[in-house]
């Protein structure tokens, strides 16, 4: 591993510097590979006033919720298992006020991170929503959840949404560099624009790797380094998700314990008191899964390896740089070219 840069630290690091109460927090991942070990994190902190985002809200949504750090959700879909009779925490807190919500399409959540990511304030979506109560229903957001605007080239009546630039995004990813070059690969949904549409990103990921292996395979950084803030390693940082590549969904801890205990207040509480708040990061919750369960049963979910075929990235041109690092036509290295051009006040910091 390469020597460590200060974007390494650790979740509780990371969690206590860069989310704030009352921040607009969105959950990068998009059902599978969910940031576990983040959310939990920010639980242990009491976070709390949060707008949250998540295109798919599972288990993550519904331990903020019973956690007390969201008081409103834009989302497309929550599990909510229990449907209206309150057998989910975010419809408990639904039928007790303390939680507001927008819903969106997946299509128009989507919509509303990449105008955020490409820096628009407005995205047209399809027309079709107007007939929906997606439409007509209006929570927090008001008439700004839409709005309706007259198209500069045909005069045809567009549904636009608005922009979403959450303050922070926590987002569990297969490996990172020291710098913050996050690769991902896998079911995308959202992910990409949920992270570039963000003021902040906090990356975990299963594994710090060289910056080497970052560049052989450019194609899988879906977040360059110098938008991400924090950088947590986090092995098992998404389980009971699964993470292509490294591990299954853990379908005994998913539907067997975690379902089966948010059913009620008292159980999501008992489980959360255990699984989140007694396990003070996510080493110590992986410790305890095995005294719990051993440690054969964490290993059956461990992927089995299945390799993609190498790409070759060699370039046919010569680079304006010899083999001792000089520039070709100046003769000078990297830093003497820097430092030249910050003499001719050429480089702004």
């Amino acid at each position: 591993m390469e020597q460590a840069t200060g974007k390494v630290m650790s979740a509780r690091e990371a969690i206590e510097k860069f989310v704030h109460d009352g921040d607009e927090v969105v959950i990068g991942n998009y059902t599978v590979g969910s940031c576990a070990e983040l959310v939990y994190e920010i639980i242990r902190q009491g976070k709390k006033g949060f707008t949250l985002y998540s295109q798919s809200g599972i288990f993550d949504v519904e331990v903020l919720v019973a956690g007390g750090c969201v008081n409103r959700l834009v989302s497309t879909y929550v599990m909510r298992s229990g449907g209206k009779k309150g057998g989910s925490a975010v419809e408990r807190a639904l039928n007790a006020g303390t939680l507001e919500i927008e819903d969106y399409t997946n299509f128009e959540y989507n919509a509303r991170l990449v105008a955020g990511m490409h820096g628009f304030t407005f995205m047209p979506v399809l027309e079709g929503v107007r007939v929906t109560d997606i439409f007509r229903k209006r929570g927090f957001m008001g008439e700004n959840k839409f709005q309706i605007i007259s198209c500069p080239y045909t005069r045809r009546e567009i549904v636009t949404v608005p922009a979403a630039t959450p303050d922070v995004c926590v987002i569990h990813v297969q490996r990172a560099d020291v710098d913050g070059n996050a690769q991902y690969w896998g079911a995308m949904g959202s992910v990409a624009a949920a992270a570039l549409a963000s003021k902040r990103i906090i990356v975990s990921c299963e594994e710090i790797v060289e910056h080497d292996i970052i560049q052989s395979s450019p194609h899988l950084t879906i977040i360059p380094a110098y938008r991400v803030n924090a950088v947590v390693e986090a092995p098992w940082g998404a389980h009971p998700t699964e993470v292509l590549g490294y591990y299954n969904v853990d379908t005994f801890m998913y539907n067997g314990l975690f379902s089966a205990a948010a059913a009620t207040a008292d159980g999501l509480a008992a489980w959360m008191d255990e699984w989140v708040y007694s396990c003070p990061d996510r080493a110590a919750y992986i410790d305890h899964y095995i005294q719990r369960f051993g440690v054969e049963t964490l290993n059956e979910l461990r992927a089995r390896p299945f390799y993609s075929a190498p790409a070759n990235y060699g370039a046919a041109f010569t680079s304006h740089w010899d083999r001792d690092g000089r520039e070709r036509s100046m003769g000078v290295t990297l830093p003497q070219l820097e430092q030249l051009l910050k003499e001719r006040g050429k480089v702004y910091e």
